[in-house]
């Protein structure tokens, strides 16, 4: 292999782990970018239910049996702490509980319709998780109320 290849090799790596690192919602590296692609993502499947802001009075809340949660007080729900991982966990429909009445749409094909990234979601460990999802959660974690 040429060292002009070799180069370019190492060089798209480190840019890839750039990238990757700068996606991680981790309070230092998140990208206004990706806080605006949750934003729009929530724009188009959240807001009917969740409400524009995220307070749980979108157009369809009061036609549920229970009004969706404020999205803004998560953190302030548990004591200022936002657990993207958990967080992630209800969109993506793997700890999801259907007690508003009716089931909260499946976001599998949103999420899967995006690239992976490397994230330290909590734990410590290094996890790939779809850039959708991440966006999701970054944008959630954006619109938070203090406590």
């Amino acid at each position: 292999m040429s060292k002009i290849l070799s180069m370019a090799l190492a060089a798209g790596g480190l840019m890839m782990l750039a990238a990757c690192q700068a996606a991680a919602p981790d309070g230092k590296g998140e990208t206004a970018a990706l806080v605006s692609r949750g934003q729009t993502l929530f724009g188009d499947y959240c807001t009917s239910c969740h409400g524009k802001g995220g307070r749980g009075d979108g157009v369809a809340a009061a036609s549920l049996k229970r009004p969706p949660a404020d999205l803004t007080r998560i953190a302030a729900r548990r004591g200022g702490t936002f657990p993207l991982d958990r967080v992630m966990s209800v969109i993506d429909g793997y700890t999801r509980r259907n007690d508003h009445g009716t089931i909260m749409p499946e976001m599998g094909a949103v999420i899967a319709d995006s690239p992976p990234v490397m994230v330290d979601t909590g734990d410590g460990l290094m996890t790939p998780v779809p850039e959708n999802l991440l966006a999701l959660g970054a944008y959630l974690k954006s619109i938070q109320q203090r406590p």
